[in-house]
Order: structure tokens, then sequence, then C-alpha cells
């Protein structure tokens, strides 16, 4: 899903997903947005969070993530939700933090169709460690850190690989 034409009339979707919304995947929408607002990208993309679990529902993302975010100039706006398989249908890419939340969205997918858009966030990660951004949930603030720089190289590196696909109007 990688090659798809990006136009502001068929922007690209992507959702990132952990298990409660609340910590990883808001950091890393938060940080997308960040990277795309920088190169001034908004009108070509939409970018969205979810967990797989219904337990923040509503929530803002986890303080700790905010704090960290903001160290780097970044606001967390995003509200936890929970991810639906009808989600499967309206995003290009839909990316899990960790094996776990990979299993739980492939469960709801409806095959081959569903599943080339279903990937890892570290896939994009040129340091992809054992392929996870570990959740620092239960850790001090040096987790929340070390999973920001995580996203931030990850994401950093899935921007560059579909800003080529931006069919800008002449």
């Amino acid at each position: 899903m990688l090659d798809k034409e990006i136009t502001k009339e068929n922007p690209y979707k992507l959702c990132f997903v952990c298990l409660g919304n609340i910590c990883r995947s808001p950091t890393a929408e938060g940080v997308f947005q960040h990277l795309v607002n920088e190169r001034n990208l908004q009108a070509f993309f939409e970018v969205d969070s979810a967990g797989t679990s219904a337990y923040h529902v509503g929530e803002s993302a986890n303080s700790k993530s905010q704090q960290t975010a903001q160290q780097h100039g970044i606001t967390l706006h995003s509200k936890a939700r929970q991810f639906e398989s009808f989600d499967l249908d309206y995003f290009d890419l839909v990316l899990a933090m960790d094996q776990e939340n990979l299993t739980n969205i492939k469960r709801m997918s409806n095959g081959d169709a569903d599943d080339v858009k279903i990937g890892m966030l570290r896939d994009f990660d040129p340091q992809p460690g054992d392929g996870e951004v570990p959740d620092p949930y239960y850790g001090g603030i040096q987790g929340f850190e070390n999973v920001f720089q995580i996203v931030k190289r990850s994401c950093v590196n899935l921007l560059d690989r579909l800003e080529p696909n931006i069919k800008r109007s002449q």
C-alpha cells in the first residue's frame, strides 16, 4: 500500500494501533502529524490512532507520553478510541506497535485484501531491534523517551517513503 498515488482529493489515510491508545499509538499519530505539518503536507494525509482494547476510550494520551512529546515540541491531541473492523476498509495503512496488536488486527481482517495494508511501525525503523515498540506504560520516563525515539525514526522513514507518491496539482 506504499505505492498509492496521493492527492488532495485522495489523501493517504493511516492509523497507528497499540493496546490502549494512550501511549504508543497517540505518540506515533502526533509525531507523524507533526512531520506532515513541518513539510506542509497536511492536505495529503489523514492520521489517526486507536487501541485494540476499550480500556481507555475517551481518555487523552498518558501524561508521560504528553510530557515526552512536549519536550520535543509536539502536542498529542488524540482521544483514545477502539480499533474496529470497519477501520480496515477505511485506512490505507494500519501499523501495529507490537505482535499482539498485529495479531488482534489481523483477526478482524477479511484476508489478503486487508492484510496488505496491515504492518508493524518498526518495519520502517532503520534500527528495527526486535520489531516491536515496547509498551512504556508501567515504566519510568526513560521508557517513554525510548518509545518517542523509536516512533520518530520510524515515522520519518515512513513519510520519506510516502512523500514521492504525492501528486501536487499543476
